[in-house]
C-alpha cells in the first residue's frame, strides 16, 4: 500500500499534581483552548477538551506520524510552561506523572464529547478517582491502587 491512512480517536485523562485544584475555573476555557492548539499545531485534530479544576479530559485524533506517548508529552509540557509563564494559576503547576488514554470508536464521538463537556455537574455525583477507576474497569484494565494516586 504507497499510502499510511489511520484515525484512531483518544480519549485522554490525566490530572495536575495530587490532583490539587489548581487550575482557575474562570481560565479553564483558556486552558482547554491551549491544549486544543498545542494538538492541533502537531496534527492531532483536537475535538473537544474538558474538565474541572484538578484533572483533563480530551478527545482527539492521534496523527499517525505522532507516538501517544509523544502527544501527550507535548501537551503538558506546553501547558505546564504556559500556565507558569502567564500566572495562570497562583500556584507552581504541574501535571501528575501518568495518564489515562482510550480508544473511542467513530460511533462513540458524540457520547464522548458530550461526557467531556458535562464535567463540572458528571463531578457533583462523582469523585475523579472513581470516574477514573470507573474507565479503567471498563477498559479492562489491571491496575495496582497502591500506584495510582502516588
Amino acid at each position: 500500500m504507497p499510502q499510511s491512512l489511520s484515525k484512531n480517536y483518544i480519549h485522554l485523562i490525566f490530572s495536575t499534581h495530587d490532583r490539587t485544584d489548581l487550575m482557575p475555573k474562570d481560565r479553564l476555557s483558556e486552558i482547554f483552548s491551549y491544549i486544543s492548539g498545542v494538538l492541533s499545531h502537531n496534527d492531532c485534530p483536537t475535538i473537544c477538551v474538558g474538565g474541572i479544576q484538578n484533572h483533563i479530559h480530551i478527545l482527539f485524533i492521534l496523527s499517525r506520524k505522532m507516538a501517544l506517548s509523544d502527544a501527550v508529552r507535548l501537551v503538558k509540557s506546553n501547558t505546564s510552561k504556559w500556565i507558569n509563564d502567564n500566572r495562570i494559576s497562583q500556584f507552581h503547576f504541574n501535571w501528575q506523572n501518568g495518564f489515562g488514554a482510550f480508544s473511542v470508536s467513530q460511533s462513540q464521538i458524540e457520547t464522548v464529547r458530550k461526557y467531556i463537556l458535562n464535567q463540572e455537574e458528571h463531578h457533583h455525583k462523582m469523585s475523579f478517582k472513581d470516574e477514573y477507576r470507573k474507565f479503567l474497569d471498563a477498559y479492562g484494565l489491571e491496575y495496582n491502587e497502591q500506584y495510582m494516586w502516588d
